[in-house]
């Protein structure tokens, strides 16, 4: 979700690894980025590389609403996770809520966008094959 620097190397990366990839960013950038979100499977996992968005929990919301079998958002887990009150204000259940990872990568002090991708590829790698995958900070 959201077209990013670390979007361009989830999507490269994560064909690479198998992952069925696709950006979707409401404002319509990236290129080929849907506007909208699709339906989506208990296959699904959904990466928001961007917390700042204003439709960040519209979008959420949408995600949330469907069986996907994983969503994160990433950000600084020493930072308030500002996809919480916009869930609330929309009405989302806590439940619901508490779906949503944060943070999202393995914990290898990633820096630079690849960084961050190759991270957070190899956590939902390690969540989909039932590892632990080191995500203590």
């Amino acid at each position: 979700m959201f077209a990013s620097p670390v979007a361009e190397y989830l999507l490269r990366y994560g064909l690479d690894l198998g992952f069925a990839c696709l950006l979707v960013d409401p404002a319509g950038e990236g290129g080929d980025a849907l506007v909208r979100v699709p339906e989506l499977d208990g296959t699904a996992d959904v990466v928001v590389t961007d917390h700042h968005r204003p439709e960040l929990g519209e979008v959420l919301r949408d995600v949330l609403a469907q069986p996907v079998r994983w969503v994160g958002v990433m950000g600084n887990p020493r930072h308030p996770a500002p996809h919480v009150p916009a869930l609330r204000a929309l009405g989302v259940s806590e439940d619901a809520i508490a779906r949503v990872h944060r943070p999202v990568g393995l914990n290898i002090g990633s820096r630079t966008p690849a960084e961050i991708a190759v991270a957070t590829l190899a956590g939902l790698l390690a969540d989909r094959n039932g590892r632990p995958g080191g995500f203590g900070f």
